[in-house]
């Protein structure tokens, strides 16, 4: 089954014939680009066009379609609220970023607006290897580092500034050396509290 690209997906025709629930998902997969989104509906997290089709070969799950829009169907793919963890796991082990988006509001408080009216929705948190911190998503053996890099002004030879942070131990790390610099440099640690 073929899918709309994002870039697809983005433009004036595309949001102009959504219904009012895939022009909600276009607009947050649209600020949330290179994450699969895992969007909440009722006690599923359901996933469409590509991120359908990627999630579902990643994790061994039936691709279904969910009707129609811009003349093609649309792939889907959902998963059980209480069992996302699980799927989360494999996902990232597969290398992918997700964004979870929840339903921020009571669908009780949608209806008070009107039939049309979309239950409010946002991404709640990404996950990738180095922001998860449930034990249960975890590998004990691996340390999943975030990092940064940054150039620090003055002087005449520039130096750049790096740190990395495993977040669900609070080892965090510093360095500096100069931009033409080989590794391996010293490093400065300390204990996250």
């Amino acid at each position: 089954m073929d899918a709309l690209t994002t870039e697809q997906l983005a433009s004036e025709e595309s949001r102009a014939s959504a219904t009012p629930m895939m022009e909600q998902f276009i607009e947050i997969k649209a600020n949330n680009p290179g994450s699969l989104l895992f969007y909440r509906m009722g006690d599923f997290y359901e996933l469409f066009f590509e991120d359908a089709i990627d999630a579902s070969r990643a994790l061994g799950i039936t691709l279904t379609r969910r009707g129609q829009h811009m003349g093609q169907d649309i792939p889907m793919c959902g998963v059980p609220v209480h069992a996302a963890d699980d799927y989360l796991q494999k996902l990232i082990a597969r290398g992918f970023r997700v964004a979870v988006c929840e339903q921020v509001e009571d669908p009780a408080e949608a209806k008070k607006r009107g039939g049309k009216s979309v239950v409010k929705r946002d991404v709640v948190r990404l996950v990738t290897p180095g922001t998860i911190t449930e034990e249960k998503l975890l590998v004990a053996s691996e340390t999943n580092y975030l990092m940064t890099l940054a150039r620090i002004k003055g002087g005449a030879e520039p130096l750049l500034a790096l740190a990395w942070i495993d977040i669900s131990t609070g080892v965090f790390r510093l360095a500096e050396t100069e931009s033409g610099r080989s590794w391996p440099i010293s490093c400065a640690s300390s204990r996250a509290n």
